[in-house]
């Protein structure tokens, strides 16, 4: 299964919250990272942890499949 037909299949719920979360926490450090007025350092830091993070599970999330399908590897079908 290839990226694509993965990221085409139904995601479970709980990922799909996941996902969403993801999404939030970028938008939020996107906005603090991109805020027309200057804050500290540490918080500049943080909303750029925040924003890295934030994709990353929205990411992983989106690619985690439900069904049989799934649990099949590379080497699962090779051999």
């Amino acid at each position: 299964m290839n990226i694509v037909e993965r990221y085409k299949q139904p995601t479970p719920k709980f990922f799909k919250t996941l996902r969403n979360i993801g999404i939030a926490l970028a938008a939020v450090g996107g906005a603090v990272i991109a805020a027309p007025i200057s804050f500290p350092a540490i918080v500049v830091t943080v909303a750029t942890y925040l924003t890295v993070a934030g994709t990353v599970a929205t990411a992983v999330s989106q690619a985690v499949v439900e069904g049989d399908d799934a649990e099949k590897t590379d080497s699962d079908e090779e051999g």
